[in-house]
Protein backbone atom coordinates (compact mmCIF):
# COMPACT_ATOMS: atom_id res chain seq x y z
CA UNK A 1 0.00 0.00 0.00
CA UNK A 2 1.15 3.51 -0.49
CA UNK A 3 2.00 5.50 2.71
CA UNK A 4 3.65 8.57 3.65
CA UNK A 5 6.91 8.08 5.61
CA UNK A 6 9.33 9.54 7.34
CA UNK A 7 12.35 8.15 9.40
CA UNK A 8 14.06 11.22 10.91
CA UNK A 9 12.93 14.70 12.27
CA UNK A 10 12.58 17.55 10.05
CA UNK A 11 10.81 19.86 7.83
CA UNK A 12 7.53 18.38 5.60
CA UNK A 13 10.58 17.51 3.32
CA UNK A 14 11.51 14.53 4.90
CA UNK A 15 8.00 12.75 3.92
CA UNK A 16 8.93 10.52 1.14
CA UNK A 17 5.50 8.35 -0.44
CA UNK A 18 6.28 4.86 -0.46
CA UNK A 19 4.76 1.29 -0.48
CA UNK A 20 5.03 -0.64 2.42
CA UNK A 21 2.72 -3.39 3.59
CA UNK A 22 -0.77 -3.54 4.12
CA UNK A 23 -1.68 -3.87 7.43
CA UNK A 24 -3.66 -7.06 8.57
CA UNK A 25 -6.36 -6.90 11.34
CA UNK A 26 -5.76 -9.08 14.31
CA UNK A 27 -8.45 -10.58 16.13
CA UNK A 28 -9.36 -7.76 17.79
CA UNK A 29 -9.18 -4.96 15.23
CA UNK A 30 -10.84 -3.98 11.76
CA UNK A 31 -8.65 -3.29 8.84
CA UNK A 32 -9.81 0.76 7.21
CA UNK A 33 -9.48 1.49 3.83
CA UNK A 34 -8.45 5.16 3.99
CA UNK A 35 -10.44 7.95 2.50
CA UNK A 36 -9.21 10.85 4.62
CA UNK A 37 -6.88 11.72 7.28
CA UNK A 38 -6.48 15.23 8.95
CA UNK A 39 -3.36 16.71 8.99
CA UNK A 40 -2.75 19.24 12.51
CA UNK A 41 -0.87 20.29 14.78
CA UNK A 42 0.27 16.95 16.67
CA UNK A 43 1.44 15.86 13.47
CA UNK A 44 3.40 18.64 13.16
CA UNK A 45 4.77 18.37 16.23
CA UNK A 46 5.49 14.70 15.81
CA UNK A 47 6.81 15.01 12.47
CA UNK A 48 9.48 18.14 13.20
CA UNK A 49 9.86 16.49 16.97
CA UNK A 50 9.73 20.37 18.47
CA UNK A 51 8.91 21.16 20.73
CA UNK A 52 11.05 18.66 22.75
CA UNK A 53 8.18 17.51 24.59
CA UNK A 54 7.57 15.95 21.57
CA UNK A 55 9.99 13.50 21.31
CA UNK A 56 8.95 12.09 24.70
CA UNK A 57 5.62 10.79 23.11
CA UNK A 58 6.97 9.70 19.19
CA UNK A 59 10.65 9.08 20.23
CA UNK A 60 14.10 10.67 21.64
CA UNK A 61 16.38 9.75 18.44
CA UNK A 62 13.82 8.87 15.80
CA UNK A 63 10.66 8.35 15.52
CA UNK A 64 8.95 5.24 16.73
CA UNK A 65 5.80 5.69 13.92
CA UNK A 66 6.71 5.96 10.42
CA UNK A 67 3.54 7.06 9.36
CA UNK A 68 1.85 10.18 10.91
CA UNK A 69 -2.06 10.67 10.95
CA UNK A 70 -3.92 10.71 14.22
CA UNK A 71 -7.41 11.11 12.74
CA UNK A 72 -8.89 9.36 9.96
CA UNK A 73 -12.44 8.12 8.29
CA UNK A 74 -13.03 5.21 5.90
CA UNK A 75 -14.86 2.06 5.10
CA UNK A 76 -14.23 -1.03 7.03
CA UNK A 77 -12.71 -3.28 4.49
CA UNK A 78 -11.84 -6.54 7.21
CA UNK A 79 -12.56 -7.26 10.32
CA UNK A 80 -10.79 -9.55 13.01
CA UNK A 81 -12.67 -13.13 14.20
CA UNK A 82 -13.45 -11.61 17.60
CA UNK A 83 -14.73 -8.12 16.10
CA UNK A 84 -18.75 -8.26 16.69
CA UNK A 85 -19.55 -4.02 16.65
CA UNK A 86 -18.53 -3.79 12.91
CA UNK A 87 -18.76 -5.36 9.60
CA UNK A 88 -17.13 -5.35 6.26
CA UNK A 89 -18.09 -2.21 4.75
CA UNK A 90 -19.38 0.12 7.54
CA UNK A 91 -18.38 3.81 7.25
CA UNK A 92 -16.32 4.40 10.04
CA UNK A 93 -14.32 7.78 11.51
CA UNK A 94 -11.82 7.74 14.68
CA UNK A 95 -8.07 7.88 15.65
CA UNK A 96 -5.87 4.61 16.32
CA UNK A 97 -4.99 5.83 19.83
CA UNK A 98 -1.89 5.58 20.95
CA UNK A 99 -0.36 4.67 17.75
CA UNK A 100 -0.76 6.73 14.47
CA UNK A 101 -0.69 5.89 10.86
CA UNK A 102 -3.76 7.24 9.03
CA UNK A 103 -1.73 8.92 6.27
CA UNK A 104 -2.21 5.62 4.51
CA UNK A 105 -3.99 3.78 2.73
CA UNK A 106 -5.20 1.38 5.11
CA UNK A 107 -4.98 1.29 9.00
CA UNK A 108 -5.61 -1.63 11.47
CA UNK A 109 -7.72 0.16 14.60
CA UNK A 110 -8.88 -2.08 17.81
CA UNK A 111 -12.40 -2.66 18.07
CA UNK A 112 -12.53 -1.28 21.19
CA UNK A 113 -10.62 1.58 20.44
CA UNK A 114 -11.43 5.27 19.49
CA UNK A 115 -13.72 4.42 16.67
CA UNK A 116 -17.21 4.38 15.74
CA UNK A 117 -19.91 4.59 12.67
CA UNK A 118 -19.87 8.22 10.41
CA UNK A 119 -22.92 10.07 9.87
CA UNK A 120 -24.72 9.97 6.86
CA UNK A 121 -24.74 13.66 6.08
CA UNK A 122 -21.09 14.10 6.67
CA UNK A 123 -18.56 13.68 3.88
CA UNK A 124 -15.34 11.86 4.82
CA UNK A 125 -13.31 15.18 5.15
CA UNK A 126 -15.40 16.73 7.94
CA UNK A 127 -15.55 13.24 9.94
CA UNK A 128 -11.68 12.98 9.46
CA UNK A 129 -11.04 16.89 11.31
CA UNK A 130 -13.11 15.62 14.08
CA UNK A 131 -11.51 12.90 16.57
CA UNK A 132 -8.36 15.22 17.72
CA UNK A 133 -9.93 18.83 17.55
CA UNK A 134 -13.31 18.01 18.70
CA UNK A 135 -12.55 15.71 21.45
CA UNK A 136 -10.19 18.39 22.34
CA UNK A 137 -12.35 20.92 22.84
CA UNK A 138 -14.87 18.89 23.65
CA UNK A 139 -12.51 17.91 26.84
CA UNK A 140 -11.62 21.73 27.67
CA UNK A 141 -14.98 23.10 27.19
CA UNK A 142 -17.33 20.65 28.90
CA UNK A 143 -14.88 18.44 30.90
CA UNK A 144 -12.25 20.77 32.52
CA UNK A 145 -14.32 23.75 32.32
CA UNK A 146 -17.92 22.74 32.87
CA UNK A 147 -19.18 25.19 31.25
CA UNK A 148 -22.93 26.12 32.04
CA UNK A 149 -25.81 28.19 30.73
CA UNK A 150 -25.79 31.68 31.32
CA UNK A 151 -21.87 31.88 31.68
CA UNK A 152 -19.54 34.14 29.70
CA UNK A 153 -17.26 32.08 27.93
CA UNK A 154 -14.33 33.65 25.47
CA UNK A 155 -12.04 31.38 23.29
CA UNK A 156 -8.90 33.06 22.33
CA UNK A 157 -8.10 31.21 18.63
CA UNK A 158 -11.32 30.50 17.60
CA UNK A 159 -11.03 30.34 14.00
CA UNK A 160 -8.64 26.95 14.23
CA UNK A 161 -9.29 23.32 14.41
CA UNK A 162 -10.19 23.30 18.35
CA UNK A 163 -11.37 26.98 18.54
CA UNK A 164 -14.37 26.19 15.60
CA UNK A 165 -15.72 23.07 17.81
CA UNK A 166 -15.01 24.93 21.22
CA UNK A 167 -17.42 27.85 19.80
CA UNK A 168 -20.14 25.60 18.97
CA UNK A 169 -19.48 23.37 21.95
CA UNK A 170 -19.98 26.24 24.03
CA UNK A 171 -23.32 27.70 23.00
CA UNK A 172 -24.40 24.28 23.06
CA UNK A 173 -23.81 23.99 26.24
CA UNK A 174 -25.78 27.56 26.89
CA UNK A 175 -22.95 30.15 27.07
CA UNK A 176 -22.54 33.73 25.81
CA UNK A 177 -19.44 33.20 23.71
CA UNK A 178 -16.56 36.04 22.69
CA UNK A 179 -14.58 34.32 20.20
CA UNK A 180 -11.40 35.96 19.36
CA UNK A 181 -9.84 35.64 15.61
CA UNK A 182 -8.31 37.76 13.09
CA UNK A 183 -9.93 40.14 10.37
CA UNK A 184 -10.66 37.35 7.39
CA UNK A 185 -11.81 34.99 10.34
CA UNK A 186 -14.78 37.10 11.93
CA UNK A 187 -17.76 36.70 9.18
CA UNK A 188 -16.53 32.75 9.39
CA UNK A 189 -16.49 32.62 13.41
CA UNK A 190 -19.62 34.45 13.63
CA UNK A 191 -21.30 31.81 11.65
CA UNK A 192 -20.67 29.57 14.10
CA UNK A 193 -22.91 30.68 16.71
CA UNK A 194 -20.46 33.16 18.55
CA UNK A 195 -22.53 36.23 20.45
CA UNK A 196 -19.29 38.87 20.07
CA UNK A 197 -16.36 38.20 17.82
CA UNK A 198 -12.93 40.36 18.98
CA UNK A 199 -10.59 40.79 15.96
CA UNK A 200 -7.43 40.65 18.04
CA UNK A 201 -5.70 43.09 14.89
CA UNK A 202 -8.15 45.95 16.36
CA UNK A 203 -9.11 45.22 19.66
CA UNK A 204 -7.21 43.69 22.75
CA UNK A 205 -9.55 40.93 24.25
CA UNK A 206 -7.97 41.75 27.87
CA UNK A 207 -9.91 45.00 27.97
CA UNK A 208 -13.37 43.65 26.24
CA UNK A 209 -14.91 42.79 30.03
CA UNK A 210 -14.79 39.84 32.51
CA UNK A 211 -15.65 36.07 31.93
CA UNK A 212 -16.12 33.20 34.04
CA UNK A 213 -13.79 30.36 31.23
CA UNK A 214 -11.27 32.02 29.29
CA UNK A 215 -9.86 29.27 26.81
CA UNK A 216 -6.86 30.08 24.93
CA UNK A 217 -6.61 27.44 22.21
CA UNK A 218 -3.54 28.97 20.58
CA UNK A 219 -1.31 29.60 23.45
CA UNK A 220 -0.87 33.13 22.36
CA UNK A 221 -1.85 34.54 25.59
CA UNK A 222 -0.84 33.98 29.27
CA UNK A 223 -2.89 33.57 32.57
CA UNK A 224 -0.78 36.75 33.85
CA UNK A 225 -2.26 38.74 31.48
CA UNK A 226 -6.33 37.15 31.20
CA UNK A 227 -6.30 37.30 35.37
CA UNK A 228 -8.12 40.65 35.75
CA UNK A 229 -10.55 39.36 32.65
CA UNK A 230 -11.21 36.70 34.63
CA UNK A 231 -14.69 37.29 37.34
CA UNK A 232 -13.92 36.13 40.98
CA UNK A 233 -13.68 32.44 40.46
CA UNK A 234 -13.06 32.60 37.07
CA UNK A 235 -11.33 29.66 35.06
CA UNK A 236 -8.28 30.27 32.67
CA UNK A 237 -8.05 27.08 30.34
CA UNK A 238 -5.11 26.56 27.67
CA UNK A 239 -4.30 23.29 25.29
CA UNK A 240 -0.34 24.34 26.14
CA UNK A 241 1.72 23.04 29.29
CA UNK A 242 4.41 24.77 30.21
CA UNK A 243 6.36 25.06 33.20
CA UNK A 244 5.05 28.25 33.98
CA UNK A 245 1.27 26.95 33.61
CA UNK A 246 2.21 23.93 35.87
CA UNK A 247 3.59 25.91 38.68
CA UNK A 248 0.27 28.03 38.36
CA UNK A 249 -2.17 25.40 38.20
CA UNK A 250 -0.58 23.97 41.17
CA UNK A 251 -0.79 27.93 43.41
CA UNK A 252 -4.07 28.30 41.97
CA UNK A 253 -5.52 25.07 43.29
CA UNK A 254 -4.02 25.93 46.72
CA UNK A 255 -5.36 29.24 47.08
CA UNK A 256 -8.70 28.99 45.75
CA UNK A 257 -10.02 31.85 43.48
CA UNK A 258 -9.71 32.18 40.16
CA UNK A 259 -8.00 28.95 38.46
CA UNK A 260 -5.64 27.73 35.95
CA UNK A 261 -6.18 24.35 34.05
CA UNK A 262 -4.39 22.60 31.62
CA UNK A 263 -4.69 18.85 30.71
CA UNK A 264 -4.65 15.68 28.11
CA UNK A 265 -7.71 15.18 26.18
CA UNK A 266 -7.45 11.29 25.91
CA UNK A 267 -9.55 9.91 23.02
CA UNK A 268 -12.87 8.20 23.58
CA UNK A 269 -15.04 6.63 21.96
CA UNK A 270 -18.02 7.98 23.16
CA UNK A 271 -17.06 11.26 22.52
CA UNK A 272 -17.17 10.34 18.50
CA UNK A 273 -20.71 9.16 19.49
CA UNK A 274 -21.57 12.45 21.13
CA UNK A 275 -20.12 14.54 18.13
CA UNK A 276 -21.79 11.77 15.69
CA UNK A 277 -25.26 12.91 17.54
CA UNK A 278 -25.13 16.62 17.04
CA UNK A 279 -24.18 16.62 13.77
CA UNK A 280 -27.19 13.96 12.92
CA UNK A 281 -29.20 16.68 14.70
CA UNK A 282 -27.54 19.82 12.94
CA UNK A 283 -26.42 21.64 15.98
CA UNK A 284 -22.69 21.23 14.92
CA UNK A 285 -20.37 21.05 11.92
CA UNK A 286 -16.88 20.80 11.13
CA UNK A 287 -15.10 23.47 9.32
CA UNK A 288 -12.71 22.65 6.72
CA UNK A 289 -10.31 24.99 5.14
CA UNK A 290 -8.20 23.42 2.72
CA UNK A 291 -7.87 19.37 1.40
CA UNK A 292 -4.57 17.68 -0.37
CA UNK A 293 -4.25 14.65 -2.03
CA UNK A 294 -2.04 11.96 -0.15
CA UNK A 295 0.79 12.52 -2.48
CA UNK A 296 0.89 16.90 -1.96
CA UNK A 297 0.86 15.94 1.99
CA UNK A 298 3.96 18.00 2.39
CA UNK A 299 2.27 21.27 1.25
CA UNK A 300 -0.37 20.75 3.57
CA UNK A 301 1.90 20.16 6.51
CA UNK A 302 3.62 23.61 5.52
CA UNK A 303 0.22 25.32 4.99
CA UNK A 304 -0.73 24.17 8.78
CA UNK A 305 3.18 25.64 10.08
CA UNK A 306 1.85 29.15 8.56
CA UNK A 307 -0.40 28.98 11.89
CA UNK A 308 -3.39 30.85 9.60
CA UNK A 309 -5.89 27.73 8.89
CA UNK A 310 -9.44 28.37 9.31
CA UNK A 311 -10.69 25.10 11.16
CA UNK A 312 -9.02 21.75 9.71
CA UNK A 313 -6.90 20.83 7.08
CA UNK A 314 -7.51 17.42 5.50
CA UNK A 315 -5.77 15.19 2.59
CA UNK A 316 -7.67 12.47 0.80
CA UNK A 317 -6.71 9.08 0.17
CA UNK A 318 -7.89 7.58 -3.92
CA UNK A 319 -8.71 4.31 -4.13
CA UNK A 320 -9.08 2.86 -7.55
CA UNK A 321 -12.20 0.15 -6.99
CA UNK A 322 -15.64 2.02 -7.92
CA UNK A 323 -17.12 0.81 -4.41
CA UNK A 324 -14.36 2.43 -2.34
CA UNK A 325 -15.53 5.64 -4.28
CA UNK A 326 -18.97 5.55 -3.22
CA UNK A 327 -20.03 7.89 -0.06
Amino acid sequence: MKAMVYHEYGPPDVLELQEIEKPLAKDDQVLVQVHAASVNWLDYHFLTGTPFLARILAGLLKPKNNVLGIDVAGRVEAVGSGVTEFQVGDQVFGRPDPALGAHAEYICIPEDGVLTSKPANMTWEEAASIPLAGNTALYFIRDLGNVQAGQAVLINGASGGIGTFAVQLAKYYGAEVTAVCSTTNVEMVKSLGADRVIDYTKEDFAKSGTYDVIFDVVGKTSFSRCRNSLKKKGLYLTTLPTMAIFLQTMWTFMVGGKKVKFGDALGKAENLIFFRELIEAGKSRPVIDRTYPLERIAEAFRYVEKGHKKGNVVITVEHNDKASSQC
